[in-house]
């Protein structure tokens, strides 16, 4: 089984659209019993007395405009023990992969990468908390999962 979890700062937008996106794509390609795929936040400010926040209402528009539905997601904050968990640890740009590396503390099996790597961008997927943009975040989250489903089934399958 391949184990994906998807980080962003607070896990109520662009990971949990990460999350939602990848399980549809391999929901399509047949793969889901071949996948577990999960998202998180490197903070705990989306988490108030132990249960985080629900999916941000505009991403989880974003995600509904496309037929996706992402119920009963709750922030949650990556943990060490992540690392030995997952398989692929997929950072939405270099913040997140700085903070996801002190939480595990180091990469020494190369797990951790950031989504745009696979479609062989150098660039970050914008933060729409900020920008208000969530159509290209979807589109940017789109493109990335994409290209890491290529991935994983050029060399895991």
């Amino acid at each position: 089984m391949i184990k994906i979890l998807f980080v962003c700062w607070g896990n109520i937008c662009r990971s949990p659209m990460c999350e939602f996106v990848m399980k549809d794509l391999v929901e399509k390609a047949g793969l889901a019993d071949q996948f577990y795929i999960e998202s998180a936040a490197t903070s705990s400010e989306e988490i108030w007395g132990g249960r985080g926040n629900p999916v941000y209402p505009p991403a989880r528009e974003e995600l509904a405009r496309h037929g996706l539905r992402c119920d009963g997601k709750y922030a949650r904050k990556m943990t060490r023990d992540d690392y030995d968990r997952f398989d692929y640890l997929i950072g939405m740009e270099q913040l997140n992969i700085r903070y996801m590396l002190q939480i595990v503390g180091g990469d020494p099996e190369g797990k951790v990468s950031t989504l745009l790597s696979f479609a062989g961008l150098d660039r970050g997927i914008a933060d729409p908390w900020y920008t208000g943009d969530f159509k290209s975040t979807y589109r940017d989250v789109v493109l990335g999962c994409e290209a890491l489903l290529a991935h994983i089934r050029e060399n895991e399958f």
